[in-house]
């Protein structure tokens, strides 16, 4: 386990966005870069750039039948948004793949709370008093707790979403009172179960002999007290906390479902078929057209 320590003076971050659904400008105007990032996630829209739209048209008809999870022969704004986020939370599903084969010790396709126990405290398991600083009986109680969060059956054993869960609970709804619960414990230091102004400050700060606080230092006094302690009571209870690290942002996906809805519904029936998304493929996906005709814009720049 890596434990890096930022400088005093650098703001630590506890804050969890959603990230935004692409760095490119949204303007259908000039192209449609943006929601290719956002229906594909970026690193997949790069490759449809490459095929002919001949391609790009039968996979994207592919795709459809995926997106369209109840089968019903209609893609609706909810199953275009839960598509976007998927796409978005593509690393997070990457990293869960490449960690899978560590812990999956019998290759059964399941996870063990047992399984994980022994690949990350075998060696504390070996040996319970180890000399690197590191409170391994503490960790091993606070992963078991967070996997049985996760493991939504009770079996003690996590399948691949559960196990999703349990390494990333900040994507999954069910998970958020984790979240704060792990959260609360990291700084709240005297143990009343509330988080204080000198508590939440020293989380992000330590004055190592500092005589002047840094000015966001102030700004975050001024934050804590007009803002985050809302019943005005000098500390963070659990709502307080979860209306701090998990803000409920502009839903970027929700946004881009409805304006993908609307720029494709011939009909204005409020969903969309196959066809009418194949019909307006260039607003889903790229394809070597569309990037060539990008490619004589810019030289036309010059």
């Amino acid at each position: 386990m890596l434990c890096i320590s930022s400088k005093p003076t650098e703001k630590k971050d506890r804050v969890h966005h959603d990230p935004q659904l692409s760095d490119k400008v949204h303007d259908d105007a000039q192209n449609f870069d943006y929601d290719h990032d956002a229906f594909l996630g970026a690193d997949e829209a790069k490759t449809f750039d490459q095929l002919t739209p001949e391609e790009s048209k039968e996979r994207l008809g592919v795709m459809v039948d995926k997106i369209d999870t109840d089968k019903d022969g209609f893609v609706t704004e909810g199953e275009l948004e839960a598509w976007i986020k998927k796409a978005q939370k593509k690393y997070v599903y990457d990293s869960v793949e490449r960690q899978w084969q560590e812990f999956d010790m019998n290759q059964d396709g399941l996870i063990s709370w047992d399984e994980y126990r022994n690949v990350t405290y075998g060696t504390y398991l070996d040996d319970p008093d180890p000399d690197d600083g590191f409170n391994y009986k503490q960790m091993m109680v606070r992963d078991e707790r967070r996997f049985k969060m996760a493991d939504k059956d009770g079996d003690l054993t996590a399948t691949k979403e559960e196990f999703t869960a349990f390494l990333h609970p900040e994507e999954y709804d069910y998970m958020k009172d984790i979240v704060v619960q792990e959260t609360m414990e990291d700084i709240d230091k005297n143990g009343d179960g509330f988080i204080d102004l000198e508590e939440y400050i020293g989380d992000m700060y330590s004055q190592d002999g500092d005589a002047d606080e840094p000015e966001w230092v102030k700004t975050e006094r001024e934050q804590f007290v007009e803002f985050r302690d809302k019943n005005r009571d000098g500390k963070m209870d659990k709502e307080e906390t979860k209306d701090w690290i998990l803000p409920s942002d502009y839903d970027h996906a929700e946004a881009e479902a409805r304006h993908l809805v609307y720029e494709s519904d011939q009909n204005k029936d409020g969903k969309l078929t196959k066809e009418e998304i194949v019909e307006k493929y260039d607003l889903f996906v790229g394809s070597q057209a569309t990037d060539f005709g990008e490619a004589l814009v810019r030289h036309d720049e010059f």
